[in-house]
């Protein structure tokens, strides 16, 4: 189980986006890089105060985030 503590947000931190706990990098930065084809490892090892538990919680907090989102841009597979 991911630990959501490590996602925080402050209206004065990246315009109030969520971000890991004491860093300025956002859940949605770390989605692009994933979504680009960075693996885990290469995105750790190029920010050197996040942790492998930091992307597990990003992704279980954007998991949550769009969990009962209706996506309205989605096409449905014929």
């Amino acid at each position: 189980m991911a630990d959501l503590t490590r996602i925080t947000a402050s209206p004065t931190v990246m315009m109030g986006k969520p971000v890991v706990r004491g860093t300025r990098l956002t859940v949605e930065h770390i989605l692009e890089e994933l979504a680009g084809g960075l693996s885990i490892d290469d995105l750790v090892a190029s920010h050197p105060r996040l942790t492998i538990e930091d992307v597990r919680a990003v992704l279980a907090f954007a998991a949550g985030s769009v969990r009962m989102e209706r996506l309205a841009s989605v096409q449905v597979a014929s």
